[in-house]
């Protein structure tokens, strides 16, 4: 038996599917419908046990958001129809652990041909939790946050009311009743709550403890249901053997290149613009603030010859860089598709100087892949939580990468990657930071990041 993750955005896929790898199983995170194939086709001849599909739906219509991920489940599903349980492959759809999207279009989509939905958003890692139906971000209620406030102001932000707005019959499950459960009774009550016509089941999860308790009594339904979380969820699923019929395929080997490390970030989030100045901080890198005026026109602006440039020849001389899209008082969030294609274009013609790549923002990930003619990734491993390390599929380029939300994770996290990636290098370039550093000095950094053992 094999998974399948379809998520809105691809830093969403990778960090869901991460934890997938980190259990040692063979895991694919797809840009597209084409290279979801192949990689169904090689989870069907055992070279993979998970395809996490990036439907690139966030910033859709919702009803262009729910026929895509409709139409994933329905080509790479395997069996179709909520009489039936599926057999051959599993569903998880991943949503935002803050709700961003249209995660609740895309879950009344799958509901008819994948069954119950086990909502269960909950991200003990990052400070995600659910409690009476609403979400908290380390303690404060979703609604009254900077992520929320952005982009949602005034709307609600709890799991109820926004799937029952979605016409979908939900019931909850509150944490004490839980936590009052065996796997095999919750089992129970949840296939109850399937006879009596539930679509949808609101879990409230604080701890991993909780999403481990539900993880393994839905192993044991019989009934049709799909599951709908974040990477908290999916981590504690990926702990348990029995979701798989078949032992772990082989690990694959990181690849090995010399070369600068480029990060670029597109989040305007406070939490990216504290790890870009530690980041700065220990490292000395320059950084480049490409203004908003420049990415909304780029083909056409005069400066933008000027910015490729200035972006290139830093990477030419072997040297780390850091990008970041600017903010200005005409900045709108629904441009962020634009501007991270717009940077990705400027960059595209040094991507041959680059051999390590940090993307936060889902959206500026998925440009600069695209931008580089990457169509899918080999997850490898994680740096912390959230924040996951890659190749391309097509082992002929030898990149690694790093992607993250952009806002998750602690302040060390784009330290602690530049800091990976340059223990994965065989030797530092001449001149460079790393280089420029003995060994125990980096060593110290590593351990104060709480960096993981490089690949």
């Amino acid at each position: 038996m094999s998974l399948l993750i379809v998520a809105d955005d691809l830093s969403g896929a990778a960090d869901c599917a991460i934890g997938f790898a980190n259990a040692g199983r063979r895991t694919v995170v797809a840009l597209g419908a084409d290279e979801a194939v192949q990689a169904a086709h090689d989870a069907a001849a055992g070279r993979a046990a998970v395809i996490a599909l990036d439907t690139d739906s966030r910033r859709l219509a919702p009803g262009d958001a729910a026929r895509r991920a409709a139409h994933a489940w329905q080509v790479l599903g395997g069996t179709q129809g909520a009489s039936t349980r599926v057999s051959t492959r599993r569903l998880y759809k991943k949503i935002d652990s803050t709700l961003r999207g249209n995660w609740v279009a895309e879950v009344a989509a799958l509901q008819p041909s994948a069954g119950l939905a086990i909502v269960a958003p909950a991200f003990p890692a990052t400070g995600r939790t659910v409690r009476a139906g609403g979400v908290y971000v380390r303690g404060v209620p979703l609604d009254e946050t900077e992520t929320w406030q952005l982009e949602h102001a005034g709307q609600p932000a709890d799991l109820p009311s926004m799937l029952e707005a979605a016409g979908l019959r939900s019931v909850r499950l509150a944490v004490d009743r839980l936590r009052g459960m065996q796997p095999d009774t919750l089992a129970q009550a949840i296939a109850e709550h399937i006879r009596s016509g539930a679509q949808a089941l609101i879990v409230d999860t604080e701890n991993e403890a909780d999403l481990n308790l539900l993880a393994r009594a839905t192993l044991a339904l019989q009934d049709a249901f799909f599951w709908v979380g974040s990477g908290g969820l999916a981590r504690e699923l990926a702990a348990l053997p029995a979701l798989f019929d078949t032992g772990a395929p082989a690990p694959v080997s990181p690849m090995r290149r010399e070369g600068p490390i480029l990060t670029l970030v597109g989040s305007l989030s406070a939490v990216s613009g504290a790890q870009c100045a530690l980041l700065r901080e220990r490292t000395g890198m320059a950084e480049l603030t490409v203004p908003p005026s420049v990415l909304r026109d780029q083909a056409l602006h005069p400066d933008s010859a000027a910015w490729q440039a200035r972006i290139g020849a830093p990477l030419a001389a072997g040297a780390d860089l850091l990008v970041r899209i600017g903010r200005d008082d005409a900045f709108d969030p629904a441009e962020g598709a634009q501007l991270s294609t717009a940077l990705a274009a400027l960059v595209k013609p040094h991507v041959g100087h680059i051999a390590g790549l940090i993307v936060t923002g889902g959206e500026t990930a998925r440009a600069m892949l695209g931008a580089a003619g990457i169509g899918s990734l080999e997850l490898l491993s994680e740096i912390e939580p959230g924040v996951a390390v890659a190749q391309p599929s097509d082992d002929t380029r030898r990149l690694t990468i790093v992607t993250k939300a952009g806002a998750f994770g602690s302040e060390h996290a784009l330290y602690g990657a530049w800091l990976h990636l340059r223990g994965m290098q065989e030797a530092a370039r001449p001149g460079s930071q790393a280089g420029s550093q003995p060994e125990s000095q980096r060593a110290s950094q590593a351990d104060r990041a709480h960096e993981r053992t490089p690949l």
